[in-house]
């Protein structure tokens, strides 16, 4: 039903609407992080689309924005202040940042330098 509403399946405990289910979805997400769960649960919850990760899809979704970007504008310099293009801007700051200090994950690194991105842009 949520995922019909909504869409999606990355429910937020946070969310008053849907509390209890907030709670179940990150208990799931413990099971599966503890290898805890059974395969027809497994299954079942991947057939959904369920996230496993928000952080780590969150990354993803706006990879592929980025990658949209520059295949529609050229370069990967999307700048915080472009009004179409705010989150994305504030995302790639982001990255940079990350660089910075050394946070990135090395398969985000590797991922960003694939399509060109520019870590000390002009």
């Amino acid at each position: 039903a949520f995922k019909g509403q909504s869409g999606h399946c990355n429910v937020s405990q946070n969310d008053e609407r849907n509390k209890s289910l907030g709670r179940w979805v990150s208990m799931q997400r413990e099971s599966y992080k503890r290898n805890d769960l059974r395969s027809n649960q497994l299954q079942r919850l991947n057939s959904i689309g369920f996230v496993w990760d928000p952080l780590d899809h969150s990354w993803n979704e706006h990879f592929d924005q980025l990658c949209a970007f520059k295949a529609k504008n050229g370069h990967c310099d999307v700048s915080r202040n472009d009004v179409r293009n705010k989150s994305l801007g504030r995302w790639v700051s982001m990255q940079r940042e990350s660089y910075k200090r050394n946070d990135l994950r090395s398969n985000q690194l590797q991922r960003l330098n694939s399509i060109g991105f520019v870590w000390d842009p002009l």
